[in-house]
């Protein structure tokens, strides 16, 4: 996550109105900076701080805002500032682990426009998108889309066509992502380096096309109906074709049945696993959240039997608050 403060993108990467057929400004005015603090007690506090900052975009009349999730993710507080400066608090409304977005809802009116919902499908390698952060154009960046292509993440998280951005934004945690017909298309999730070619950061935005089928369940139930996936408690990473565990959660499963760090994973119930989306697509194919899920590791050139009895990683968050 990257930090607010005294900043601005230089000028010569930052969006022009001329450049885009439709309001730029309008469109802008709908992100919002996202403030939340999480009690020093929570589950996700011992990775994520208890104390984060990010972006929103106002999706909604009513006051809904779509951010990427680990921003709110037990949150008992929510702050909501506008370009002009208007601060409202809100209330976490949501939050989906398989796709990363959160949802809050505003307290208050936020008096700005909301921004519409539009699709990513099309969008192609090459297309120019405007990656808007709070604060106006001077907080944005005109990008252009480099790679669409799977994604997966160290925290037991796969997209199957994530997107892929350049120039980066220095502050890209629920930034939103703006398409050519002025609406929203993704959202901001990281900033990575590209691995090969040349050396350059580039943000992960999650596709707003996941947002759509959920968003019903989200903002009436807090969470998805489909049946949890099964959570290891780990934080791994691929080298060399091969998936090797970097840290565990203190108090998850993983380090419960003594996986350790540095333990590299060769087998998940009988299957090889030889990628990092491969392993976690292997670990949530044997069933709901509970199930017991059986691995071979290799540590200290001996290989090791390991049964990790998998939860729901949501039982362990604090709900949000009523305000």
């Amino acid at each position: 996550m990257a930090s607010s403060g005294d900043w601005k993108i230089p000028a010569s990467v930052q969006p022009r109105p001329a450049d885009h057929a439709y309001d730029l400004d309008r469109a802008l005015s709908s992100v919002v900076s996202l403030s939340s603090r999480v009690p020093e007690g929570a589950f996700t506090a011992e990775a994520l701080g208890s104390e984060r900052a990010g972006n929103g975009v106002l999706i909604g009349d009513d006051g809904l805002v779509v951010t990427i999730g680990y921003l709110v993710t037990e949150a008992e507080t929510v702050w909501l500032t506008t370009q002009e400066g208007r601060s409202v608090q809100g209330h976490v409304v949501g939050y989906d682990a398989a796709t990363g977005f959160g949802l809050v809802q505003a307290l208050g009116s936020l008096d700005i426009p909301a921004l519409p919902l539009g699709s990513a499908s099309g969008l192609a390698v090459g297309d120019p998108v405007v990656m808007a952060g709070a604060g106006g154009r001077s907080r944005s960046v005109a990008a252009r889309v480099v790679a669409r292509q799977e994604f997966a993440g160290y925290w037991e998280y796969v997209l199957d066509d994530a997107i892929f951005t350049a120039p980066s934004h220095p502050h890209w945690g629920g930034a939103g992502l703006i398409g050519a017909g002025g609406d929203l298309i993704g959202i901001g999730s990281l900033q990575l380096q590209q691995s090969s070619g040349e050396a350059r950061a580039l943000n992960m935005v999650v596709p707003i096309d996941l947002l759509r089928p959920i968003l019903t369940d989200l903002t009436t139930r807090g969470r998805v109906a489909r049946p949890a996936r099964p959570w290891l408690g780990l934080y791994a990473t691929e080298i060399d074709g091969e998936v090797v565990v970097m840290g565990l959660a203190s108090r998850g499963p993983a380090a419960a049945a003594d996986l350790r760090a540095g333990d590299t994973v060769v087998e998940v119930a009988d299957s090889a696993v030889t990628d990092l989306a491969g392993f976690f697509r292997r670990v949530w194919s044997l069933g709901e959240a509970g199930v017991a899920v059986p691995l071979m590791v290799r540590r200290d050139g001996k290989t090791v039997a390991v049964t990790v009895q998998s939860t729901d990683r949501e039982r362990l968050l604090v709900a949000p608050r009523l305000h």
